[in-house]
């Protein structure tokens, strides 16, 4: 396993969140990038949701701190927002992890091929972690 990273979710302030984060730890973001920047209504996202993020990390150490807001705010709630983002060193990897860490838990976006990554999937697992589990391979994200 590559590593892994604290992925947080937030109802329309990641930003506020993440730039008041960048004060404490210092440093500059990795990413930062709204839905609309992202593609967002090519995914039926639109109107406000639009200029929600997609997606922020701030490097912290050797590991990333990241989130992004939610695009249904009635599905928000705090103490469930929090997933733990893996990067796995092989495809083979990703998908053995994935299928320990769902089985008798539950799958929120089978591993499939992403324009981020070779292989991304979310679940959650029997004891109500959630998961991202990635691996990007040869996948060269152009942002913006």
């Amino acid at each position: 396993m590559k590593h892994a990273n604290p992925y947080l979710n937030f109802d329309g302030n990641a930003r506020e969140a993440f730039d008041h984060y960048r004060s404490v730890f210092g440093g500059e973001f990795a990413t930062a990038m709204t839905f609309r920047e992202f593609g967002g209504e090519q995914m039926g996202i639109s109107g406000a949701m639009l200029d929600r993020i997609a997606h922020i990390a701030l490097p912290l150490g050797s590991s990333m701190l990241m989130a992004s807001d939610v695009t249904k705010s009635d599905e928000f709630k705090v103490g469930t927002n929090t997933y733990v983002a893996v990067e796995a060193d092989s495809a083979e990897e990703a998908d053995r992890v994935f299928a320990g860490l769902s089985g008798g838990g539950s799958v929120d976006m089978p591993v499939q091929k992403v324009e981020w990554a070779e292989k991304f999937g979310i679940c959650a697992d029997r004891f109500g972690v959630h998961w991202m589990v990635s691996y990007t391979g040869d996948v060269t994200f152009a942002q913006g």
